[in-house]
């Protein structure tokens, strides 16, 4: 049998050691393994898989038994067993298209029961693929009702994890708390004064929540001012307007 295991814990030596003692007690062969240990908040990421000839019950429980003392959150399965993803998203087709092209082509290996937005643009594309669409508006009004409606659409398509393919509305600490590393967020938004690929420093040592643990990006809603319109970050001072040529005034 070919097993998926991940594991999240408080970051601390001999947790590696621990699981693959775990694994070789059932005569487990190590095929690939990926960790990763996160300095901010201290915690230890690891997904592995491997093969064995044992049944899944017996795998887990010698597997428990060797990492118990770290306390962690462990997850065992088949791996032939696909992760069901709920995507969610809004106006902008490209985070969905590519998702359904890579899925269409076998790349992303999900079974993918549902898709949901807070608008109808995206009802075609995504019923093209055969897939369900379900329309959950939102307002400041209504958003926690929305949010409760997601919640059942997760419990009642048994999705393992949520997909925000360019959501463009902010979850609420409450939802982030009812699904606890349950959500992906694959185009990252911060504040106007945090742009490009390496906004997530500087964010967290400003002080920006980024709360890994649970798994969603969480911040407040961007002030789209002056700063914002002329390109450039929150207080950088203003870039000087060269005339035709370059040469300075």
């Amino acid at each position: 049998m070919h097993y998926v295991l991940t594991l999240t814990c408080p970051d601390q030596p001999g947790i590696v050691r621990a699981l693959a003692e775990g694994i070789v007690s059932v005569g487990g062969n190590i095929v690939e393994n990926a960790q990763f240990s996160d300095p901010v908040t201290g915690t230890f990421c690891m997904r592995t898989e491997f093969e064995t000839e044992s049944d899944v019950d017996t795998v887990r429980s010698a597997v428990a038994a060797e990492v118990a003392s770290f306390d962690p959150v462990l997850s065992l399965r088949p791996a032939d067993v696909r992760r069901r993803a709920l995507v969610m998203v809004s106006k902008a087709d490209h985070c969905l298209l590519d998702l359904l092209y890579r899925w269409q082509l076998g790349e992303l290996p999900v079974d993918i029961p549902v898709v949901v937005s807070n608008h109808e643009d995206l009802r075609a594309i995504a019923e093209a693929a055969g897939l369900p669409f379900e329309h959950i508006p939102v307002t400041p009004e209504t958003k926690p009702q929305a949010e409760a409606r997601l919640l059942e659409l997760v419990a009642e398509h048994r999705a393992d994890f949520v997909v925000l393919a360019r959501y463009m509305q902010v979850l609420s600490d409450d939802l982030c708390r009812r699904l606890p590393g349950r959500v992906i967020n694959i185009h990252h938004s911060f504040p106007a004064g945090l742009q490009g690929r390496q906004a997530l420093s500087p964010g967290l040592r400003a002080g920006r929540k980024a709360d890994r643990r649970h798994g969603a990006l969480r911040h407040g809603r961007p002030r789209r001012g002056a700063d914002h319109r002329a390109g450039r970050r929150a207080g950088q001072p203003r870039r000087e307007r060269r005339p035709p040529g370059g040469a300075r005034p």
